[in-house]
C-alpha cells in the first residue's frame, strides 16, 4: 500500500469523524437555541435533532453532486438504510431481553416509510433520479414533518392539563458554535467526498462501493451506540423508532435535496445487488414494527444478511 493511500484512508476517517461530530454538536447548539428562543421541544425534535440524524448523509451528498460522483448519494441512503436496519436493530435485538415490546408508531410513520421506499424504488430503476422525482421528495418530507406537527397539536390540545414549557435565556456561546460545527461540516464533508474518490480511482473500484459500505457503516454507528444505550435502559421502542424516522428522512431528505442541485445516477450495483435487500429490509422493519418481537433468531437473520449484504460489495468490488 503506498503512502498516498494511507495518507487518503487517514484522511477519509478523520473527515468522517469530524463529519459525525460536528453534526452531533450541531444539533446540540441548534436545540437549545431553539428551545431559548421559544420553540416548542417537539417541533424541534422533529425538524432539528431528525433532520439532524441525516446531516452526515446529506452533507456529504451535496458535496458529492457539486463534485460529479452524484453515485455516492443513492449509495449513502440505500446503504445506510440497509446498515441502520440489518446492522443497527440485529445488534439491539440481539441484546434486548426476549418477549414483546410496546412501539408507539402510528400508522402515518408506516405510510410515509413505504411510499418513500416506493418513491426512491420506482425513481431508481431507470437509473437516474431526475430532478421531478427529487422534488417529490421535498414534498414528502414537508408532508411527513405537517403529519407529525398535527397529531403533536392534535394531542396537545386533548392534553388540557399540560404545562407550558419554561425556556433559558439564548447563550451567545451557542451561535459561535453552531456557525463553528457549521464551518467544520462543510470542509469534513468536502473532503470526505475528495478521499473517497482518491481511494476509488486508486483501488479501481466505483466510489458507490465506499458510500454503501464503509461510509454508511461510519454513519450508522451513532444510531448504533443510541440504541444500544435505549436497549441498555430497556427502551427498545426508541430505537425502533429511531431507525425507521432516520430512515424516512435519508429517502426524503438525502435524495431529495442533492436531488435540486443535480441529476442523481444510480449505479448498477445498487440496482442488482443492494436495491433488493432494502426492499427487504424495510419489510423486516415493517414485521418488526407490527409484530413488537424481540428474539434472537430475528436478530441472527437481520444480521446474516448484513454479512451477506458486505460480501456481495465486497466481491464485486474485487471483481
Amino acid at each position: 500500500m503506498s503512502g498516498e493511500m494511507i495518507m487518503w484512508i487517514g484522511i477519509f476517517a478523520l473527515s468522517l469523524f469530524v463529519l459525525l461530530w460536528s453534526a452531533d454538536k450541531f444539533i446540540e447548539a441548534a436545540e437549545r437555541i431553539g428551545l431559548a428562543l421559544g420553540i416548542p421541544s417537539f417541533v424541534i425534535g422533529l425538524t432539528i435533532v431528525a433532520l439532524g440524524t441525516s446531516i452526515p448523509e446529506l452533507a456529504s451528498s451535496i458535496f458529492a453532486v457539486l463534485e460529479g460522483s452524484s453515485e455516492i448519494v443513492a449509495g449513502n441512503v440505500v446503504g445506510s438504510n440497509i446498515t441502520n436496519v440489518l446492522l443497527v436493530l440485529g445488534v439491539v435485538l440481539f441484546v434486548a431481553p426476549k418477549g414483546k415490546f410496546h412501539a408507539d408508531v402510528g400508522i402515518g410513520d408506516v405510510i410515509f416509510l413505504v411510499l418513500s421506499t416506493l418513491l426512491f424504488t420506482f425513481g431508481a430503476l431507470d437509473g437516474v433520479f431526475s430532478f421531478y422525482e427529487s422534488l417529490a421528495c421535498i414534498f414528502g418530507l414537508v408532508a411527513y414533518m405537517s403529519y407529525h406537527v398535527i397529531a403533536f397539536l392534535r394531542s396537545k390540545a386533548g392534553n388540557k392539563e399540560e404545562r407550558g414549557e419554561e425556556y433559558e435565556k439564548v447563550n451567545p456561546l451557542d451561535f459561535l458554535w453552531l456557525l463553528g460545527t457549521a464551518v467544520l461540516i462543510y470542509f469534513s464533508a468536502k473532503y470526505n467526498i475528495e478521499a473517497i474518490q482518491a481511494i476509488a480511482a486508486a483501488i479501481n473500484i466505483g466510489v458507490e462501493y465506499i458510500a454503501l459500505t464503509a461510509v454508511a457503516l461510519g454513519t450508522s454507528l451513532p444510531e448504533l451506540f443510541v440504541s444500544i444505550a435505549a436497549v441498555r435502559k430497556g427502551n427498545i421502542a426508541m430505537a425502533v423508532g429511531n431507525v425507521l424516522g432516520s430512515n424516512v428522512f435519508n429517502i426524503l431528505a438525502v435524495m431529495g435535496i442533492p436531488g435540486m442541485i443535480g441529476r442523481l445516477q444510480i449505479p448498477n450495483v445498487i440496482l442488482d445487488v443492494s436495491l433488493p435487500l432494502f426492499l427487504i429490509a424495510t419489510l423486516l422493519l415493517l414485521s418488526i414494527v407490527y409484530q413488537k418481537m424481540a428474539t434472537k433468531w430475528r436478530a441472527i437473520i437481520l444480521l446474516l444478511l448484513y454479512c451477506y449484504f458486505f460480501l456481495q460489495l465486497l466481491s464485486g468490488a474485487i471483481a
